[in-house]
């Protein structure tokens, strides 16, 4: 017999997998201990878990895989490959359908981006050193990596007036922090950016500077890496950005490259969530909780406070990455956890910085 633990191990599904699918009564244990509620699995039951991995990896529609397993089990040869055929006839339509609906899309994207004028910004801020180094610390940890998606493997420097926000995302997480310019020049195109810079640096000045437009540029992470490490001093650094071109120069070093040619998504629009229910975080007992965590899944139970624990627990149970949540909590010991459904992002954020805050995507426990 098999534990829970160790059936997960051994197919693939995952403890919580398992449980769900023990309630859809599609593997049900051939045992359940009537003391614990623990669950155990016969020897045979292994196979079947295995090509219920697969089946479930297929897409395959639980009430089809039902009779899969029950063919399987019964030794049916003709029912099992008339069930995998028509899963597969299905597939193949829907994704006839979907190409057909993503290239209407990209003609829409297309004769939006031949309509759009772009002119190219410049601007300049100087910057204390600590704000922007503990801005870039707050959310390097979320830039993706996918080489499908070259524009999320930055970070997104967004500067309105005199303020500053960094954001990073990599689909499933996005992290955004907020610093303050001791001054900035207002945004203006290149030739003017280039005139300002033989004026007087009272351009720079902090009762001088226009309050105006919007510049935004995408800084690829290893530039973004170069910027942090100058910035060890805390000391004032100004930076500059001239059409695709960013600079960041702070006690007479500086470093410079080419920001990112795509346009980075529209965070503010990925931020405009229903307000939740706002739990405060027993930091360093979660990042205990979680260190101990193999799975890709675990579970956070909601009730007054928020613990990890199973799907089992009474309170809200929402499931999570556990190694995505650890990154998110380096934030600091003190956060709140604002949670608004078991499938809306996850909010984290510090109860004494407005401005900054991360987004974690929740994992779905019927998967």
């Amino acid at each position: 017999m098999r534990s829970i633990g160790e059936m997960g191990r051994d197919s693939g599904l995952g403890v919580s997998a398992l449980r769900f699918y023990d309630r859809a009564g599609v593997l049900v244990p051939a045992w359940v201990d009537p003391a614990t509620g623990y669950r155990w699995y016969a020897p045979e039951q292994l196979g079947e878990a295995r090509l219920l991995a697969r089946l479930r990896r297929s897409g395959m529609p639980l009430a089809d895989i039902r009779l899969v397993l029950a063919g399987w089990a019964g030794g049916d040869t003709g029912l099992v490959p008339r069930l995998l055929d028509g899963h597969l006839r299905r597939l193949e339509s829907g994704l006839a359908e979907a190409r057909e609906e993503l290239s209407a899309v990209r003609a829409l994207l297309g004769h939006k981006e031949t309509s759009m004028t772009t002119a190219t910004a410049a601007a300049r801020l100087t910057l204390p050193g600590a704000g922007l180094a503990a801005a870039l610390d707050a959310v390097r940890y979320a830039a993706g990596t996918d080489p499908e998606l070259p524009v999320l493997g930055g970070i997104h420097f967004d500067i309105e007036g005199d303020a500053l926000h960094l954001v990073a995302t990599d689909r499933y997480r996005m992290a955004v922090a907020r610093t303050s310019a001791n001054g900035a020049t207002t945004p203006a195109d290149s030739a003017a950016a280039t005139a300002s810079d033989s004026a007087s640096d009272s351009a720079c000045d902090p009762a001088g500077h226009g309050g105006g437009g919007r510049v935004q540029v995408t800084v690829p992470l290893p530039l973004a890496d170069a910027m942090r490490a100058l910035l060890t001093d805390g000391a004032p650094a100004r930076l500059t950005v001239d059409g695709g071109r960013v600079e960041l120069e702070t006690q007479g070093r500086q470093v410079a490259g080419q920001s990112l040619g795509e346009d980075f998504p529209d965070y503010r629009r990925l931020t405009l969530l229903p307000e939740g229910r706002r739990l405060p975080l027993d930091v360093p007992a979660l990042r205990r909780a979680l260190g101990g965590q193999e799975a890709e899944v675990c579970v956070l139970v909601l009730t007054d406070t928020v613990t990890v624990g199973d799907e089992d627990c009474a309170g809200d149970r929402v499931g999570v990455n556990p190694a995505y949540l650890l990154d998110a909590l380096a934030a600091g010991e003190e956060l709140l956890l604002e949670y608004i459904g078991p499938k809306a992002p996850l909010v984290l954020l510090r109860p004494d910085v407005e401005d900054a805050f991360s987004l974690l995507m929740p994992v779905s426990l019927e998967a």
